[in-house]
């Protein structure tokens, strides 16, 4: 989008409008696309006229959002397995390192669309809830409802011992290796007792269909895939914070690439994420893809 540069306004805003958008609907892609639209109709607006682009803006990328829910949720009724957001990589700005986490994304999921924006624009972008009600098309008292009763149930996805990024990415790092190793001891000292694998390969690539909930089943789980690694050894690519969570992204047997997060409460994991669709990692396949090119070079 390289034409927005020529216009200053719109490109210092871009980034918060993307995070919007993603925040939203969970989806990079979309996120992108609802920006896009957004910069067509800012292009095709009297902008000497717009008191405050920022307020505008973002009514503007709320609007287009709720009408993608709309569809998005068809989508993901039929979706093949368990649903999750597209990663996000390490944000190393201060406005961007918001509290969202992979939890919480998947919490607002289970909101109404019109909770969701309330939530989202109120509590992590600080909109009051006069421009707020201009955004949705609801009065400001019920904008207010709508938020509160959001705030209720995302409140017990937010982290509730917070984990530094240094400490994070070391427990993330011996869970690679126990894993990958097959070390199952290592692997349950690490784990606590009501630990779930989600994994999501959206049918196009082979993941459980079912989250794996509890010990026993996250260690049969790891058994079977240790001997699947000592056939085909996963490719580490980097440590990474994923949607707030610290992780890895590696290539699996098959060329799959694949990104893992991890929820950390106690010193514990409580929760594996792990995301297979290719669908959901373009992003993700283009940078490591472009990282091999690169090192083939030298």
């Amino acid at each position: 989008m390289n034409e927005t540069l020529s216009d200053p306004i719109f490109s210092e805003l871009r980034p918060r409008l993307v995070r919007l958008a993603y925040r939203m609907l969970g989806s990079v892609a979309d996120a992108e696309d609802i920006v896009q639209d957004s910069w067509l109709r800012w292009l095709a607006t009297d902008r000497a006229s717009v008191r405050e682009p920022a307020a505008f803006l973002r009514t503007v990328v709320t609007r287009l959002c709720l009408n993608e829910l709309k569809s998005a949720r068809r989508r993901r009724e039929s979706y093949v397995g368990s649903w999750l957001p597209e990663p996000i990589f390490d944000p190393e700005d201060g406005d961007a390192a918001d509290d969202i986490t992979m939890p919480l994304m998947l919490a607002l999921e289970r909101l109404s669309p019109l909770e969701r924006a309330a939530f989202l624009l109120h509590d992590v972008f600080g909109m009051n809830f006069d421009e707020i009600s201009s955004a949705i098309g609801r009065e400001a008292a019920a904008c207010r409802k709508l938020a509160s009763r959001a705030r209720a149930h995302v409140t017990e996805a937010r982290p509730r011992f917070a984990i530094g990024k240094e400490e994070g990415l070391k427990l993330a790092t011996a869970f690679f290796t126990a894993s990958r190793t097959g070390n199952m001891a290592s692997l349950q000292a690490l784990l606590s007792e009501d630990v779930v694998v989600y994994a999501d390969g959206g049918g196009k690539v082979p993941t459980s269909q079912r989250p794996h909930i509890g010990l026993p089943a996250t260690l049969r789980l790891h058994e079977q895939l240790a001997q699947i690694f000592r056939a085909q050894p996963s490719q580490l690519i980097r440590y990474a914070i994923i949607d707030g969570l610290p992780g890895f992204v590696t290539i699996e047997g098959g060329n799959i690439v694949q990104t893992t997060a991890l929820q950390i409460e106690r010193e514990k994991v409580v929760a594996i994420y792990c995301t297979r669709n290719p669908d959901k990692l373009k992003h993700v396949i283009g940078a490591v893809e472009s990282a091999a090119s690169i090192a083939a070079n030298y």
